[in-house]
């Protein structure tokens, strides 16, 4: 890519981003779903600036064999190379991600969104073991403190776990409040959960706000789908809805591109058209205030099928849009991210869509 590479730097000449990297990534053979998101993911900067964190603080990384380890390290691969463009292989990560999860074992076409899903949840897992490691080393090295503070840690053991709030929930975790109205008592009943992004369902000429004015609308539970209320102690006819309580700062939106078709028997892709702003205001949200939003990445599938095709991925970097399709990186005009909404009619000889959406929240410190 040494003449990609440079056409890049003349592109952006001395506009180039002090200290910045933009390097491709080798593909092991349909390994595209992995780099799209791994791109996404090293120009989500807190994000980034928190695995160079980890690793610069836990010189074992380089030996350990876990899938935090293994991006850390490749994050500050990308991050320390001397040159400001060219492609790096992400072996190790790709290896350790095939040992962990025969999901992704095949050369089959793989699905973008479900490796997300499985890299933030792993990274979780093994912070959430590391702490629980370093306290469990602290409590053996100070016994007299521990039965001096017995009584207050008393739940540690037998009760409830609690949740440590690592730095991927501080980035990218959200809570959803699921209110149910009874329609008979009128009391409403909230039960909020956690999310890293939310799936949405896609129409034909929408847009991200109108999908999520869906995902928030009001549905009534009647019929056999009646709601069993604690206040009448029966089950009684109910209104639903689903609405963001804490917006995350990271917003990651899932196009639902991909639909069961009962009469064919397998999935299609939808190739609807669904506008993507670069500014998003969330209102559906339980304080009435608005949260703003900015777009810096998206994994778009090319392809008219969900069993075969290729992802590649716009990111924004320090105010330029650049596209990265594996090993080859390139500047393109902001203009360009609207030819990635989608298809208006049916049949289109474009298939390049977009499918994963990463927002950043403003007003907390920009990132780009």
């Amino acid at each position: 890519m040494g003449a990609a590479g440079s056409k890049l730097e003349k592109a952006l000449g001395d506009q180039f981003p002090e200290g910045e990297r933009y390097f491709g990534l080798e593909n092991f053979g349909n390994t595209c779903y992995c780099n799209s998101v791994l791109q996404a993911l090293y120009f989500c900067v807190p994000f980034r600036d928190q695995l160079l964190d980890y690793y610069a603080s836990n010189k074992s990384v380089g030996d350990e064999d876990n899938l935090l380890a293994c991006l850390a390290d490749l994050f500050t691969q990308i991050s320390s190379q001397k040159k400001k463009t060219g492609v790096i292989a992400p072996k190790r990560f790709v290896q350790r991600l095939k040992k962990q999860n025969e999901l992704f074992r095949s050369y089959m076409h793989q699905d973008a969104h479900e490796f997300l899903n499985f890299l933030l949840n792993e990274i979780v897992d093994t912070l959430e073991k590391e702490a629980q490691a370093t306290k469990n080393d602290q409590e053996t090295s100070s016994p007299a403190e521990k039965t001096a503070n017995g009584p207050k840690n008393a739940h540690a053991n037998g009760g409830p776990k609690e949740q440590l709030d690592t730095w991927v929930h501080k980035n990218f975790q959200g809570i959803l409040t699921n209110e149910t109205r009874c329609l008979r008592c009128e009391t409403v009943t909230a039960r909020d959960e956690t999310f890293f992004d939310l799936s949405l369902d896609i129409e034909q000429n929408s847009s991200i706000t109108s999908c999520l004015k869906n995902f928030s609308s009001t549905e009534t539970l009647n019929a056999e789908d009646k709601f069993f209320c604690d206040k009448c102690c029966s089950l009684q006819e109910a209104q639903k809805r689903m609405k963001i309580k804490k917006p995350p700062q990271i917003l990651v939106i899932h196009l639902k591109r991909f639909k069961y078709i009962e009469q064919l028997g397998r999935y299609k892709k939808l190739s609807y058209r669904v506008v993507f702003p670069l500014e998003l205001k969330l209102s559906n949200t339980v304080e009435d205030a608005d949260s703003e939003y900015s777009l810096f990445a998206v994994v778009v599938h090319v392809g008219s099928g969900p069993n075969h095709g290729h992802y590649v991925s716009l990111v924004k970097s320090h105010n330029h849009w650049l596209f990265f399709d594996d090993e080859n990186v390139e500047m393109i005009d902001e203009s360009a991210v609207q030819t990635f909404f989608g298809s208006a009619q049916e049949y289109s000889s474009n298939t390049d869509h977009g499918y994963i959406l990463f927002y950043e929240r403003l007003g907390n410190g920009h990132m780009s």
